[in-house]
């Protein structure tokens, strides 16, 4: 337990003295979840501060339209409810389930008030509260501001940055992709279609062709 603990930058400037204590009063525990399992369901109380250990995570909201639009995804190292934890309304906006097996680490509010006396770890803390408040802007963005075509395609440059490749492999299946875009699977498929026909595209399974990146600006 507290080999993990030490390994996660939030905690690693914490000492022995500090940790202990709070792990020994079940202020800091372990949870396993199985693939597909619910973690928290919208409106849940958000009552600690966790960290992913392994696995996969998403948050989802359900729109109108009967879609699911995946809001955040939450891999190894990330942390979940630090801008709800001390909020006065600490509800779950999203419900978020798991895409994969998954091993958390919950720390109870107690356990992050203490730790917010450690400069390493506010700094840290603080960090990490702006990196998801810049991914919920980008959420919002394409929610609100943007096209199905504009958010595909941006969605593809952004994959094509990281794969560092204009021949992409979907990381998700474009059911997956579909929810994170907010759309029915239809919408999407159609989306491609008419990109594939341009020539903008070429698809083949998950295999995503960028022929012409001026395009994607």
């Amino acid at each position: 337990m507290i080999e993990k603990v030490n390994d996660i930058p939030l905690f690693s400037q914490l000492s022995l003295n500090t940790l202990m204590p709070l792990i020994s009063d079940n202020h800091l525990y372990l949870k396993s979840y199985l693939k597909g399992a619910t973690v928290y369901n919208q409106k849940d109380s958000c009552k600690t501060l966790d960290i992913v250990l392994s696995g996969s995570l998403v948050a989802y909201s359900l729109l109108e339209s009967g879609s699911a639009m995946t809001m955040f995804e939450f891999s190894r190292g990330q942390m979940l409810g630090a801008n709800l934890l001390f909020g006065d309304t600490n509800a779950y906006p999203f419900t978020i389930y798991c895409m994969s097996d998954a091993q958390i680490l919950h720390v109870t509010r107690k356990a992050v008030s203490d730790f917010l006396r450690d400069y390493h770890f506010t700094m840290q803390f603080i960090k990490m509260l702006s990196l998801n408040s810049q991914k919920l802007n980008r959420r919002i963005t394409m929610a609100t501001q943007k096209t199905l075509r504009e958010n595909l395609l941006e969605y593809f440059r952004q994959q094509s940055i990281l794969q560092h490749s204009n021949s992409i492999m979907l990381p998700i299946s474009k059911k997956q992709l579909a929810d994170y875009l907010g759309v029915q699977r239809p919408s999407l498929f159609r989306e491609l279609k008419k990109l594939k026909g341009e020539g903008i595209i070429d698809v083949s399974n998950r295999t995503i062709r960028l022929n012409h990146i001026q395009d994607l600006d």
